[in-house]
């Protein structure tokens, strides 16, 4: 399988030589995939017949990539540009990709500068699902774990630019999404019905445990199962009922660990789950980047109903067909179902996707 190049940090490459070279190869694809029409573009894809909505799509403004490179110096971000998404997009049946910033996110440098770094990220995101009429929409980046700071950028995004839900990490230095220090936020997208999308990150408690095993390769699907436990055994997750929540990579190992959930829900005689914990997970939605292939599909579709399962690639940091493919060869569902997990879930989901 052809894998999308990446540009690696590293000590022999400065991070000044980085983000010139990364930003070369972004200019320059951009710049030729620019002289193709948009029309062009869209007819192509209706050609093709394109119906798939892409839940987990990343976006890297530049200056993300910027921030990003003066905070780390190890890991990879491969190149990256609308047209980029766009093409590759096409070639996999995707109509919509609602796109997301790469972890860690924007919460890089202190309050004003997260602040700030949200602010022109989600700026970034709404002209490009402007310049590229029904082919975007974006999560808006929020400068969690700052509340008040995140409840005036959701006023903005979600009103102004029209962002189609709120993108966040699953956690936040030392907090995790259940931390009641974020219950004024939850509040204010409860009361809004927001989608919320949640994508690992790198945890604080766990970097480097194992020589030789990279953080994404175990700690990302676990921090995801970290966040929702933090959710469910708070009992933020029951309080604020009207939150839409995503998460990613098929809910991590959470299907997995369905039997340990259970169990502390009745030693803890939990007020929040008095009929256990499968109930308030089968509530959430999830999205089948990187568990797409039969041992996390098996695990999910039989604790969560077919109705709260979305498509997902993760592009650019793993090709689209991976997941086009891995759902296709899927034998336990028919072609009936892989419709509904293509687009007609994320279109009950966001009606909005109906018009495109």
């Amino acid at each position: 399988m052809k894998t999308t190049p990446t540009f690696v940090f590293s000590e022999k490459l400065s991070r000044r030589r980085f983000l010139v070279g990364a930003m070369g190869a972004l200019g320059s694809r951009a710049g030729a995939a620019a002289r193709v029409p948009i029309a062009a573009i869209a007819q192509t894809t209706a050609a093709r017949g394109a119906r798939r909505v892409d839940y987990h799509h990343h976006f890297v403004p530049a200056r993300h990539l910027e921030a990003i490179v003066a905070q780390r110096e190890s890991g990879r971000t491969p190149p990256w540009s609308p047209e980029m998404s766009i093409e590759e997009m096409d070639k996999n049946g995707i109509a919509t990709s609602i796109v997301s910033l790469v972890q860690p996110g924007v919460w890089l440098g202190g309050i004003e500068n997260s602040r700030r770094l949200a602010r022109d990220c989600n700026e970034y995101g709404a002209k490009m699902v402007a310049d590229h009429r029904g082919r975007f929409g974006f999560f808006a980046a929020i400068p969690l774990p700052d509340a008040q700071s995140s409840l005036r950028e959701i006023e903005y995004a979600m009103d102004t630019l029209k962002a189609d839900g709120i993108g966040l990490m699953t956690s936040f230095e030392d907090k995790y999404l259940g931390d009641k220090a974020f219950a004024p936020v939850y509040e204010e997208l409860n009361r809004r019905q927001a989608i919320v999308y949640v994508h690992p990150t790198q945890p604080k408690c766990c970097m480097g445990l194992v020589p030789g095993v990279t953080v994404s390769t175990i700690e990302y699907a676990t921090d995801s199962t970290r966040t929702i436990a933090s959710l469910i055994f708070s009992g933020t997750a029951a309080r604020f009922p009207s939150i839409r929540w995503i998460f990613s990579h098929g809910g991590g190992t959470m299907p997995f660990l369905l039997g340990r959930f259970e169990r502390l829900a009745i030693e803890r005689k939990d007020p929040y789950l008095k009929d256990g914990a499968a109930p308030q997970l089968k509530k959430f939605y999830y999205e089948i980047a990187q568990a797409n292939h039969p041992g996390a599909l098996d695990a999910l579709l039989e604790l969560i109903p077919l109705s709260n399962v979305l498509f997902g690639t993760d592009y650019p940091l793993r090709p689209a067909s991976e997941a086009v493919e891995g759902l296709t060869k899927y034998g336990k569902v028919t072609n009936a179902q892989r419709r509904t997990i293509n687009r007609e879930n994320a279109e009950r989901l966001n009606p909005r996707l109906k018009a495109l």
